[in-house]
């Protein structure tokens, strides 16, 4: 078994441990409450493959460690029902890698926060770079505007309120800079003085 299921295994037990009592019972697991568990969670939430796997294997883990089954058998189920959406389309791996890149990007995040959002729900990075690329999200131009997005959010720079520009400066850039933007970047903006000019009057560049 990898080392991720060994990690999602230990988080599953200690949910179930003492002191959780008042959560409900984990089920035994069978492969038709698995289809409708994934189900379920497909019609609440778009997810990626891996995502999926995750939320499933949980249960089995919590299910096999409450009612001391076997979980490799679970395990194998799982894989079995993500092989399928994944032949029958119901789970869509790059189709999910472009929504979330233009949701990301309208946010605001960078290209780094974006590839780094995706691969913590288990998109491979060539998925995820090709979705930057299909969509268009890639270059330059998508870089200064998440940056200009971002800046208007938190309010920094040409954004802030009157008075508080200054003071803000070295917390903005350097908030900035751990969202995933260039220095140069953050600087143009933070530096612009007043929002139409970073709106009209912005450099644009490939990263």
């Amino acid at each position: 078994m990898s080392p991720e299921y060994d990690d999602i295994k230990e988080q599953a037990v200690s949910v179930s441990g003492p002191a959780k009592k008042k959560k409900r019972e984990p089920r035994k697991i069978s492969m038709t409450y698995l289809q409708n568990a994934a189900l379920y969670h497909l019609q609440r939430y778009a997810s990626s493959s891996e995502n999926l796997r995750r939320v499933l294997v949980r249960k089995v883990l919590r299910s096999a460690h409450h009612h001391e089954t076997d979980e490799q058998e679970g395990i194998t189920w799982v894989d079995e029902i993500v092989e399928r959406y994944l032949q029958s389309g119901l789970l869509d791996d790059n189709a999910y890698a472009e929504t979330k890149v233009r949701a990301l990007r309208a946010r605001g995040n960078s290209n780094r926060m974006v590839m780094a959002k995706l691969s913590a729900k288990g998109v491979p990075t060539q998925v995820i770079q090709g979705a930057l690329t299909s969509t268009g999200e890639q270059d330059g131009n998508a870089e200064t505007e998440a940056a200009i997005q971002f800046a208007r959010r938190r309010r920094f720079g040409p954004f802030a309120e009157p008075g508080k520009r200054d003071a803000k400066r070295e917390k903005s850039l350097a908030a900035m800079a751990r969202a995933g933007f260039r220095y140069d970047l953050a600087q143009r903006i933070i530096d612009a003085e007043t929002p139409e000019d970073v709106l009209a009057n912005m450099r644009y560049e490939e990263i």
